[in-house]
C-alpha cells in the first residue's frame, strides 16, 4: 500500500513545528530531524492525528534542539575552497596549511604542519583542487585502514572478517555498515575529526556486524570496549564538520543522534 503523506504543524513555546506526515505501515511513531531543517513523523494509519500532534509536542525540546543545532551548523559552514596559500585543511583534528608554489613537476607533501603543493601553472584552480583532493582522498584510505585493522580484532573472535573499506563523500553520516556483504562505508569528512572520535565511529560500525541495530545489548557491547563512547561522541556532534551520527545512531545518523524512547522513535540527522 503506497505511502499517504500529509503536512501539519503544532506550537509549542510561541515556536511553530511544521512536519511531514507519512502513513506507514508501522507499529512505532518514528521522528525524524534533518540537518536541511525538515521534520517527519511515520506512524501506523490507524493512529489518530491528534495523538501524533501530541507526541510531537512531547518531544518540542529535542525537534527545537535540533534545528537550533543543524542553523548554526549551517551558519557556521567554511566557505568553498580557493586552493590558494594560507588555507587550512583539518587531518585527524590538526589544521595543515596550505603553501602553493611553481615547479616544473607537480607534486604534494605534507610534514605535518603544512601541505606543500608545487605546480606548473599555480593560477590553475582545478589542478590544484584535483591534487589536494587526491592527497587527502590518500590520506583518509591510510588513517581509516590503519584504525580498521587496529580494531578489527575484537570482532574477529565472533567469526567476522575484516572488512572491506569504502570511502564517500556523505553529508548526514559519519559512517554505515553492510554486515552481509562485509563493508563498511565512511566519510571523506570523518578525516577532519581527531583520531579518537574516528575510532568510535569505526568500532561503532564493527559492533553492527555482532548487533544490527541499536539494541541495549549494541550499546552494552560498544561500551565495553571503548568506555568513553559517549565523551567521543559528543565531542565529534560539537567539532565544525560535526553531522548527526553514524548509521542510525551515533556517529553520524542520529546515531546516533537517534535516541529511542519507549517504542517511540526519534532521530535527528539522517
Amino acid at each position: 500500500m503506497a505511502t499517504r503523506r500529509m503536512t501539519r504543524s503544532v506550537v509549542e513555546d510561541g515556536r511553530t513545528i511544521v512536519y511531514r506526515l507519512d502513513r506507514k505501515e508501522v507499529k512505532n511513531l518514528n521522528l525524524r530531524v534533518r540537518r536541511d531543517g525538515s521534520v517527519s513523523v511515520s506512524a501506523g494509519r490507524g493512529i489518530p492525528c491528534e495523538e501524533i500532534d501530541r507526541f510531537v509536542q512531547r518531544k518540542a525540546r529535542f525537534v527545537l534542539s535540533a534545528l537550533d543545532r543543524f542553523a548554526g551548523m549551517a551558519a557556521g559552514r567554511p566557505q568553498a575552497k580557493k586552493y590558494v596559500s594560507g588555507e587550512s585543511f583539518f587531518i585527524q583534528g590538526h589544521g595543515l596549511r596550505l603553501k602553493v608554489s611553481w615547479a616544473e613537476k607537480a607534486s604534494i607533501v605534507s610534514d605535518g604542519t603544512f601541505i606543500r603543493l608545487a605546480v606548473k601553472n599555480p593560477a590553475d584552480a582545478a589542478k590544484k583542487k584535483r591534487m589536494v583532493q587526491a592527497f587527502l582522498n590518500r590520506q583518509c584510505q591510510a588513517v581509516f585502514g590503519e584504525i580498521l585493522h587496529e580494531l578489527h580484532p575484537l570482532v574477529e573472535k565472533y567469526g567476522v572478517e575484516e572488512p572491506v573499506l569504502r570511502i564517500r563523500d556523505m553529508e548526514t553520516r559519519w559512517g554505515t555498515c553492510q554486515a552481509r556483504k562485509g563493508v563498511i562505508t565512511l566519510s571523506r569528512r570523518l578525516l577532519e575529526a581527531p583520531r579518537h572520535c574516528i575510532e568510535y565511529v569505526v568500532l561503532h560500525e564493527l559492533c553492527h556486524f555482532i548487533h544490527p541495530n541499536h539494541s541495549k545489548r549494541f550499546y552494552e557491547r560498544l561500551a565495553a570496549w571503548m568506555p568513553d563512547w559517549k565523551v567521543r561522541k559528543r565531542l565529534l556532534d560539537g567539532t565544525p564538520q560535526g553531522c548527526p551520527g553514524p548509521n542510525g545512531s551515533g556517529p553520524g545518523n542520529g546515531n546516533p543522534s537517534s535516541r529511542s524512547m519507549g517504542g517511540r522513535n526519534q532521530e535527528a540527522g539522517r
